[in-house]
This record gives C-alpha cells, sequence and structure tokens, in this order.
C-alpha cells in the first residue's frame, strides 16, 4: 500500500497531527477541515471500501469518533454541533480509497452544507418502502454476526 496516505501515516512514512491512536484506529486531523478541529479516523489495517473492513473495527470507528464528538463539545473549539461523514465508493465520493470516518465540527452560519438530488421532495408509498426494505433485509441475512 506505498501509495496510500492513510497507510503511509500509520506506518509513519508520512505526517500527521495525531489526536488519539491505538491497536486497531488512528484519529487525525483533517489537512483540509471544513471547520477548526474536523478529524479523521482511519483503521490502522487497509481497507479500500467498507466491505473489506471487519465489522469490529468499523464499530470500534464509531466508538472512537463518540469519544472525540464529546471531546470537541468540551473543548474551546467553535462547535454547536457534530457530523459524522463517511463516503464509501467513487460515486459516494470518497476519494482516498482507504476508509475514513470524518468527524466535523459544526456551528450556525459556517458554510458547509449537504445537498440534496431534484427527486429528494417525492415521498414513496409505503407499499414501495417495504418492498425496498424486504430485498434490503434478504441481502442482510448473510452478513450480520
Amino acid at each position: 500500500m506505498g501509495d496510500c496516505v492513510f497507510c503511509n501515516i500509520v506506518n509513519g512514512v508520512a505526517l500527521a497531527s495525531v489526536v488519539y491512536a491505538d491497536e486497531k484506529v488512528m484519529a487525525i486531523m483533517d489537512i483540509q477541515p471544513v471547520n477548526s478541529g474536523h478529524m479523521l479516523i482511519i483503521p490502522k489495517a487497509h481497507a479500500a471500501q467498507l466491505s473489506e473492513l471487519d465489522k469490529e473495527t468499523g464499530a470500534h470507528m464509531f466508538k472512537i469518533a463518540m469519544c472525540i464528538a464529546e471531546a470537541l463539545g468540551q473543548s474551546r473549539i467553535k462547535c454547536e454541533g457534530i457530523n459524522l461523514f463517511l463516503a464509501d465508493g467513487e460515486a459516494a465520493f470518497q476519494d482516498i480509497f482507504h476508509v475514513h470516518l470524518h468527524v466535523i465540527p459544526r456551528f450556525k452560519g459556517d458554510g458547509f452544507e449537504i445537498k440534496v438530488g431534484p427527486h429528494y421532495s417525492l415521498k414513496p408509498g409505503r407499499k414501495e418502502l417495504n418492498r425496498i426494505a424486504e430485498k434490503i433485509r434478504d441481502a442482510m441475512r448473510w452478513s450480520i454476526t
């Protein structure tokens, strides 16, 4: 993984401002922050996408994100709320193909927004929602352990 910036950070080849590290994950400052205090939580083991990440490490990433969110709220960094954001796949705007969870401090008027598509206002009926839910349930049966 010599060309993976996050693997290089984990291996000490590239520099990072580390907030937290344990045997599974690291939390580092984002070098292109949305707001001051914006961090990334990365697994130490390379996983390009969520489907490659073991569930234990994924759960641990969110546990650490919760701790960091609490710390941000207690720090002197401007923070009225938190966004957690994980892009999985190119269509979801993933640009570094090593799983990473953004922890973004938010405050009113910070200018950051998430835009929705033109079909967002269209609400499917219950029958359609149930049909989609069934497809997802059927696909999940093999993956929940």
